[in-house]
C-alpha cells in the first residue's frame, strides 16, 4: 500500500457500499482515538458488524507507526521517484533488473499458476507477479501490524478519512466471518496477506482459488485470483497493452492510485516474458 500495499505505497480502492448516516468524526490527535473508536463502533453496528468484530474494534490499539507514516507523507515508498527503474530498485532494495530478474524465476516456478489465471481472468502473469514482488516480496513479508489496528487508525487520520473508513469496517466484517482475527498482522494500513489488499477489496473481491472452501488473502494463489479478479471487474481487457496512455494501464489505478507506482508496475511486466 498500496506504500500501500499485494500491497508502503498507497492503495486505491474501488467504491464501497455507502456507509450509515452515522459517521465517526476524524481525528487530529492520538489522544483522541478512544472516542473515535465509541463512535465508530455504533457505526459498525448499524452496518451489521456482529460480536466477534465489535470485540476487535473495542480491543484495537491506536498504530504507532501507521500514525507516524501518515503524518511523514514524504516517507513513503517512492513517493519522490517519477523514474520506474529508480522506483523499482528503491522499493525493492536491489536494482530494478535484478527485481524483473526474480520476478520472471518466480513466474516461471509457477508457470501453470499464472496461466490459468491469465485464461480465466485475463491478466497477465506478468502484472501479477510483479504486483506480488512489489507488495510483499512474494509473500516474503507481509506485515507485522495487526490489521485491525492499522485499518482503524488509518480511517481515524483526517488526512484518510473518511475513504478509508468503510475498510475499517470490512476489517471488522471479517473478524465476524472468520477469514482473520483481531491479531492477525498486515501492513500498517491494514492490507491482508500476499497481495496487500484492503479489507473491503478483499470482502468484495475475494476468490477461493485453491477450493479449500475459504478465501484466505495469505494463501498465495487465493491473492493471486483475486487481485485478478478485482482488475479485471474494474476494467482488464484480455490480450490488450497495458503501457502508460492505455485502458488496460488505467485499470492499474485500481490497484494503487500513485502514478509511480502504476508506472513501476507496466515497466517491470513489460519486461517479464
Amino acid at each position: 500500500m498500496p506504500r500501500t500495499s499485494l500491497f508502503r505505497a498507497v492503495f486505491a480502492v474501488a467504491a464501497l457500499a455507502a456507509t450509515p448516516a452515522l459517521a465517526a468524526q476524524c481525528i487530529t490527535s492520538q489522544g483522541q482515538f478512544g472516542a473515535y473508536k465509541q463512535t465508530l463502533g455504533q457505526q459498525a453496528a448499524a452496518a451489521g458488524v456482529g460480536q466477534r468484530g465489535i470485540q476487535a474494534l473495542n480491543a484495537a490499539s491506536l498504530s504507532g507507526i501507521t500514525w507516524r507514516f501518515e503524518s511523514n507523507p514524504a516517507s513513503q515508498s517512492g513517493v519522490s521517484q517519477g523514474d520506474p527503474a529508480q522506483f523499482l530498485a528503491k522499493r525493492s532494495g536491489s536494482s530494478a533488473q535484478a527485481f524483473i530478474n526474480a520476478a520472471q524465476s518466480r513466474k516461471d516456478r509457477n508457470a501453470n499458476l499464472f496461466a490459468a489465471l491469465e485464461r480465466q481472468y485475463g491478466v497477465p502473469g506478468s502484472i501479477l507477479v510483479t504486483i506480488w514482488g512489489l507488495e510483499t516480496s512474494w509473500g516474503g513479508y507481509t506485515g507485522q501490524t495487526p490489521v485491525v489496528d492499522g485499518a482503524i487508525t488509518l480511517a481515524s487520520y483526517c488526512r484518510r478519512h473518511p475513504r478509508f473508513e468503510p475498510h475499517a469496517v470490512a476489517a471488522l466484517r471479517l473478524v465476524d466471518q472468520g477469514a482473520i482475527t483481531s491479531g492477525t498482522r498486515g501492513g500498517p494500513s491494514g492490507e491482508l496477506g500476499h497481495m496487500q489488499f484492503l479489507a473491503g477489496n478483499w470482502e468484495r473481491f475475494g476468490v477461493d482459488a485453491n477450493g479449500d472452501g475459504r478465501r484466505d488473502p495469505y494463501n498465495a494463489t487465493d491473492a493471486l485470483a483475486t487481485a485478478a479478479n478485482m482488475l479485471r471487474q474494474n476494467g482488464w481487457r484480455a490480450g490488450q497493452p497495458f503501457g502508460q496512455g492505455t485502458s488496460n494501464f488505467r485499470v492499474l489505478s485500481a490497484w494503487n492510485d500513485s502514478g509511480n507506482y502504476q508506472r513501476a508496475i507496466a515497466y517491470a511486466a513489460e519486461r517479464i516474458r
